[in-house]
């Protein structure tokens, strides 16, 4: 048996130095991980550039086009060539890494896209000549005269063609659309005062994904009607805002009512400086704050602002930009809980809209003023003398119905009654209805109570799971479709797993940018509210 690894020559290996192509490459692995990544980097360069509107092209989830078009401050004709190599950067001069206060400050991004795909941009800065250069698998052409307005244009085609093995792990085109709206939708809260425009060009039509215009005006105002176009009215209106400083650190946002909180942790948008960052820190600072108001399984709802002098924060941890380090950590901590935690209280035990609607209409339809009847239940057999009890429900008020009261036992029945032969029914025989939701069975030896909604919905459950196993599961098409109206992200989710709603019977369509049309339901939901 030989001591050699197999993975390891007998012969001393050299150590060579990479080629500028390779070495290029790896960065751009490190930089760019999918599209999302590159719209990422190009968004964030047009938004250090001062644009105040800013277009996003993509075509076939990013992996064939990526075009970004801003009104920024543009670029000079000498300057082209030097955004196309590595380590030049018009953000920082070198001396003050410690306080960085752009998004983009490596100069990495672009010669990174065109290391791995074809790359061109024309730019014109105030006072100057457009012009327009372009790089393929990172072999740079000579920069030529191009007319264009004031800003920026940088097209990316064929993204990875370099690295042909990194298009294997991408994910299919709509899962990566949905990757680049939630990253633009991300930069678009930090940014009120810019506009964002998304389109689809895929198979040569242009489908509008997403836009918001500039918001104006005070800046609290301006991102709470920004949060409202992206997140949508509902949180909107059920978000208290959050203002708080320590030490330092400054703490500004919106949180939603614990009554607003999500199944999963989808609603929750974290900023360093205007910098988007998923930070642990962060993240449980805000779950530790809800700990009181929400259980295991609930998720809180915010979009939170940290700002603090650079010098308090790393920036310059992971190469996305997407982690941060902050020096005093416990400091910060301290101030997300302290003060979530006071604004909650400050909203007292006010409800969410939407649970305030629900309840109020349950409210509503339980004190209408209705004719008396009366729940009888009979003593178990066997008993000494059998007596009917007689529970009244008279005309009350709004106030007084929402009490149940009991009439004294009218005590009438003096003759015994003969035993009845008993049938044993696993959960017992019904006996009365309380509420119009729960039903009391008796025993042989206790009481049971029965949620009939959630019995409804388990026994319908089951129905399906038998169809589905035997013929399939019946639809009954609606003669009206019932449009929805979601969030992109919502509708996005909901058509990744049309199929599987399909074989359960909802059939769905996409309706617009922000709703879809349900076309049929399964038959055994009989006529159920669609919403």
């Amino acid at each position: 048996m030989s001591n050699a690894l197999p993975h390891i020559s007998e012969d001393l290996p050299r150590i060579r130095q990479l080629d500028e192509a390779s070495i290029n490459r790896i960065a751009a692995g490190e930089v760019v991980e999918r599209p999302a990544s590159a719209v990422k980097e190009l968004v964030e360069n047009a938004l250090d550039a001062g644009a105040r509107h800013i277009r996003v092209d993509i075509s076939d989830g990013g992996k064939t086009l990526i075009r970004v078009i801003d009104d920024g401050c543009g670029m000079r004709p000498d300057d082209l060539p030097l955004a196309l190599s590595r380590h030049a950067t018009s953000k920082i001069d070198g001396s003050d890494l410690t306080n960085i206060q752009s998004f983009g400050f490596r100069g990495e991004a672009l010669p990174s896209l065109g290391a791995v795909g074809r790359l061109s941009i024309i730019s014109r800065a105030s006072g100057f000549e457009g012009s327009q250069i372009s790089v393929s698998g990172g072999i740079l052409s000579p920069s030529k005269p191009a007319a264009f307005a004031q800003g920026t244009q940088i097209e990316l085609r064929d993204l990875f063609y370099a690295t042909p093995a990194r298009l294997k792990f991408l994910r299919t085109d709509r899962a990566e659309t949905q990757s680049i709206l939630d990253v633009i939708k991300r930069l678009a809260m930090a940014s009120p005062s810019v506009g964002f425009d998304v389109h689809d060009v895929s198979g040569g039509t242009s489908r509008a994904l997403f836009k918001v215009l500039p918001e104006t005006g005070d800046l609290f105002d301006a991102l709470h009607r920004r949060l409202m176009q992206i997140l949508g009215k509902e949180f909107a209106e059920n978000a208290v805002a959050v203002q708080a400083e320590r030490d330092g650190f400054t703490l500004s946002g919106y949180a939603a009512l614990p009554t607003f909180s999500r199944g999963a942790a989808v609603m929750q948008y974290m900023f360093v400086n205007n910098r988007p960052v998923r930070d642990k820190l962060l993240i449980a600072a805000l779950r530790a704050a809800y700990s009181d108001f929400l259980s295991r399984d609930r998720h809180p709802a915010a979009v939170l602002f940290v700002d603090c002098a650079p010098t308090l924060v790393d920036v310059n941890v992971h190469p996305a930009k997407s982690e941060v380090r902050f020096r005093q950590p416990g400091v910060l901590r301290g101030l997300i809980i302290s003060a979530l935690r006071h604004t909650l209280a400050e909203a007292g035990h006010r409800a969410s809209s939407t649970v305030a609607a629900s309840m109020l209409g349950a409210a509503r339809a339980e004190t209408m003023p209705q004719q008396g009847f009366s729940y009888q239940m009979d003593r178990p057999s066997g008993a000494v003398r059998a007596a009917n009890y007689q529970f009244h429900a008279p005309q009350f008020s709004e106030t007084e119905a929402v009490f149940a009261r009991v009439n004294d036992i009218d005590d009438t029945s003096t003759e015994p009654t003969p035993e009845k032969p008993q049938e044993h029914y696993p959960l017992g025989a019904a006996r009365g209805q309380v509420h119009e939701n729960y039903i009391i069975a008796q025993t042989r030896d206790g009481m049971v109570i029965v949620d009939q909604h959630a019995a409804h919905e388990r026994l319908v459950y089951e129905k399906l799971k038998t169809q589905m196993q035997q013929s399939g599961v019946a639809s009954q098409a609606l003669l009206i479709p019932e449009i929805i109206n979601l969030s992109a992200d919502d509708c996005g989710r909901l058509m990744g797993v049309r199929d599987t709603l399909d074989s359960l019977g909802l059939s769905i369509e996409p309706f617009g940018t922000g709703a879809i049309a349900v076309r049929s339901t399964p038959a055994i939901l009989g006529d159920t509210d669609v919403k």
